[in-house]
């Protein structure tokens, strides 16, 4: 996700301008570490002693395990250097050490403090020397407000290390990235549909907002955000915000794993509130918010729109709804019908003009063609 050409591009355009990298000492290293496997050979309170060949040993910090390995198991360790008498100076990969400056190495997980910010990043210590932190590398997603971290500390992941320039680069979003990744296999074992969980936002599109549920993307469709309709989901949520979701569908044959996720299924539907206060023949006000070639939608209540056949717009044959109402209008309709199966109100605007009796005026002009036509005489066809 991260090649290391765009990082470094990114790196050389940001300390281009920065004044955080301190000159240091003239030993520059910037090579991945070595990996080597060994046999465990003495398990004690502090440390961990290993041997890797007949000549070969080493030690590592027994906090590095969070249960120590048993005596004659074989384990993977990197391999930070060599102590004075020739022992091999072990870590486990991923763990965070205390950073020495002498070995101090690509690779390497240390904790380090940020100390301020400039235009393209943190400026960080390490080691008691100046180090520096992209922009891009200090959170998963974007930080609109670097001087949170001013003072924190964390755990950091040395991307480049060269002494002799005095420059130290560092990453945190890549030790965030291996935590999540470890983290999106215990979340997939959990994932219910009908789950209430907590999310991140980590970016929004025209159709809907992207979600982290745990190191795991899942899709809140525009359709699923809110019960009224949503046209940008920018109006609802933002990237960095925290939200609760329901699960409502786990794809598991789609590679990535495809997750539908909603936040009105956790809010009041407010169409059954209006089940029990909207009743057939009641008159309400309500704005009109679309129009389309067959009537006009509008919202009676905060989320809950209603239908205005173009039959029920006006007593006259109506060509296009715009003659009648513009969007943004306020009017006064009628109830005809609730159907809370389907979630659909049908409304009249005709009907709450006439008073709500529903019949046309005196002076229709259709009306007085058809009495004309019909009074005549008795209507045919067994009607009459």
């Amino acid at each position: 996700e991260h090649p290391s050409t765009d990082l470094e591009k990114a790196v050389e355009e940001a300390i281009s301008g920065a004044d955080a990298i301190a000159p240091g000492e003239a030993t520059a290293t910037g090579a991945q570490r070595e990996v080597r496997s060994g046999v465990v050979l003495v398990v004690s309170a502090d440390s961990i002693l290993v041997e890797f060949g007949p000549r070969s040993q080493g030690a590592c910090p027994r906090a590095h395990f969070e249960t120590p390995p048993e005596i004659g198991s074989s384990v993977e360790f990197v391999v930070e250097g060599t102590d004075r008498d020739g022992m091999l100076m072990l870590s486990r990969s991923g763990t965070v050490q205390k950073a020495r400056w002498d070995a101090l190495d690509a690779g390497q997980v240390v904790e380090a403090r940020c100390t301020g910010t400039n235009k393209g990043g943190l400026e960080m210590e390490v080691a008691g020397h100046a180090a520096f932190m992209p922009a891009g590398q200090v959170d998963l997603y974007h930080v609109p407000d670097l001087t949170v971290m001013v003072g924190e500390k964390f755990a950091c992941e040395v991307v480049e290390c060269d002494r002799s320039r005095g420059r130290v680069v560092l990453s945190r979003r890549r030790v965030l990235q291996e935590e999540q990744a470890a983290q999106r296999v215990e979340t997939l074992k959990s994932l219910e549909p009908g789950a209430s969980v907590a999310a991140v936002i980590t970016s929004l599109k025209p159709y809907g907002a992207f979600a982290d549920i745990g190191g795991i993307q899942g899709l809140i469709h525009v359709s699923e955000m809110a019960w009224q309709r949503v046209s940008d989901p920018a109006q609802l949520v933002s990237v960095g915000d925290h939200v609760q979701v329901q699960i409502l569908s786990v794809d598991l044959e789609q590679d990535p794993t495809r997750i539908a996720l909603g936040m009105k299924q956790l809010l009041t539907d407010p169409f059954q509130d209006a089940l029990t206060s909207l009743a057939p023949g009641a008159t309400v006000s309500g704005t009109v918010t679309r129009l389309a070639d067959f009537g006009a939608f509008v919202e009676i209540e905060a989320g809950i729109e209603g239908l205005i056949h173009v039959s029920e717009l006006a007593n006259e044959r109506v060509g296009s709804p715009s003659s009648v109402v513009k969007v943004g209008q306020e009017v006064t309709v009628k109830v005809l019908s609730v159907d809370g199966q389907r979630r659909r109100i049908a409304l009249s605007l005709k009907q709450a003009a006439d008073g709500g009796s529903g019949e046309a005026r005196a002076d229709d002009p259709a009306m007085r063609k058809l009495r004309d036509r019909f009074d005549s005489g008795p209507l045919k066809g067994g009607l009459g």
